[in-house]
């Protein structure tokens, strides 16, 4: 067993020179038979052990009991030891999570805040071949695609499963054939929660009806599931940047046409992508959302809107649809008076805007651009101001006469409606002077006339 699991380290790259490997150990015979297979590990590869161990405060005096026990493991092998006491059904209560929800997210909050502590590094946790098919199991039975037939990986960021192809058989002979003293959670011998069930009467009535081998069958089914699925998504990725017309953390803006012309596996897959990069996962998005948001491409009509979970919100916007996080759009009114050569700091739009005179003579027209542009300063009234925009906001856009309601500027120029609280006005004392990122006005433009030119620009920060 010890030299499978040092060759699955070796071929996925789970471990590496000088790594800080923080290996969450509960007591029981799994994370008991890592702990001590990693010992031997650094024998050929040197990297550091940190062990944790979280205290769900379920079992009381056994909880205590097992949190001693890994304490003193650590102390008699020299392991920097880690350990957090918590009420997991309190937690599990306030945040509206079943138990095994709620034992995760704090298990993985304590490991990676050692992890931020330590300045970095990787958690190693003992799921086991056993623990992979009861996960596919759970999965089949909600509901799940190809992804979620995946199963666990042995690499997932910065969390390792170096055991992943061992059973738990296994790993219980390695124990007693070693002489590895344990604990053993009674919890886990209770068909209480969803995976011991799984465990403790799915398993064992397939394997004495229908399979005998289903542990290694449905091993081997995530690894391929795992194959396909990566090639799928690398051609997701290759289509999602041929369709992104924009993205930013809490936007992103694709192609309507282009998406539409892409197959329902590959569309499915590219709507999912954008919602996961700026809601940071997929959790609560299922499959009825995504039906809707296809639904909502197929009209394509501009200014129509869905909300789907979490305040995320899809619009379709001039052959376009955007997927944006509605929290971060709500901008409040804003505005700056500033005197040229002040640099203002826009928070509202995490934005600098800076300012300048030099004279014709060391202006290169050609310089000007999206957010750097010249006026001629003879024609600046007053003190300058960036806000953004008013109801009755009137504008001369460069190359027209007379001036036009900002309002149908914004719409000639297919401006989302969410989006124009968000584009900066620049003013002088009597009218705009720049739509910034679009137009500045006739009225100030650079003429045979100008002697002096008022720089200015716009740089984004965040």
């Amino acid at each position: 067993m010890r030299e499978k699991v040092i060759n699955v380290i070796k071929e996925y790259g789970l471990i590496e020179k000088d790594d800080k490997i923080v290996v969450g150990v509960s007591g029981g015979p799994d994370s008991m038979a890592l702990l001590y297979i990693l010992k031997d590990v650094r024998e050929e590869i040197n990297f550091s052990i940190y062990v944790a161990h979280v205290n769900h405060g379920i079992r009381k005096e056994e909880a205590d009991a097992d949190e001693e026990f890994v304490r003193s493991v650590c102390l008699k092998n020299s392991f920097p030891f880690y350990s957090i006491k918590v009420n997991m059904d309190q937690y599990a209560a306030e945040n509206k999570l079943t138990s095994e929800e709620a034992g995760r997210a704090i298990r993985y909050d304590f490991f990676n805040k050692i992890l931020n502590d330590l300045g970095g590094g990787k958690i190693a946790v003992a799921h086991n071949k056993n623990d992979q098919a009861e996960t596919l199991l759970m999965r089949f039975f909600r509901g799940t695609g190809l992804e979620g037939l995946r199963g666990m990986e042995y690499k997932n960021m910065n969390i390792i499963r170096p055991l992943l192809d061992i059973s738990r058989e296994e790993i219980e002979d390695f124990c007693r054939n070693n002489n590895i003293s344990v604990r053993i959670d009674r919890t886990n011998l209770e068909p209480i929660y969803g995976r011991n069930r799984t465990r403790l009467e799915v398993i064992p009535y397939i394997i004495k009806n229908y399979n005998k081998g289903i542990i290694d069958t449905l091993s081997r089914t995530a690894r391929l599931m795992q194959m396909d699925s990566e090639f799928i998504l690398g051609i997701a990725d290759e289509r999602f940047n041929n369709l992104v017309v924009e993205e930013s953390p809490n936007s992103i803006v694709l192609y309507i046409d282009r998406l539409k012309n892409e197959h329902y596996s590959i569309r499915t897959r590219i709507i999912r992508k954008s919602i996961e990069k700026i809601n940071g996962s997929l959790k609560g998005i299922e499959e009825k959302h995504i039906n809707n948001i296809i639904s909502l491409i197929d009209e394509n009509i501009t200014g129509k809107s869905i909300n789907i979970t979490n305040n995320i919100i899809i619009k379709t916007s001039y052959g376009k649809m955007i997927i944006q996080k509605e929290n971060k759009y709500n901008i409040k009114s804003f505005k700056y008076t500033f005197d040229i050569g002040d640099t203002i700091d826009i928070n509202e739009l995490g934005a600098i805007v800076t300012s300048k005179i030099v004279p014709i003579s060391e202006v290169d027209i050609k310089q000007s651009k999206g957010f750097i542009k010249f006026f001629d300063y003879d024609k600046i009234k007053g003190r300058l101001c960036i806000r953004n925009r008013r109801d009755g906001d009137r504008f001369a856009p460069l190359g027209m006469r007379g001036t036009k309601k900002l309002k149908d500027f914004f719409i000639d120029e297919k401006i989302p409606r969410d989006e124009r609280d968000r584009i900066p006005i620049i003013e002088d004392g009597e009218k705009i002077i720049w739509v910034v990122g679009y137009r500045i006005s006739e009225e100030c433009k650079i003429s045979s006339n100008t002697s002096s030119v008022l720089v200015l620009e716009y740089q984004k920060y965040k």
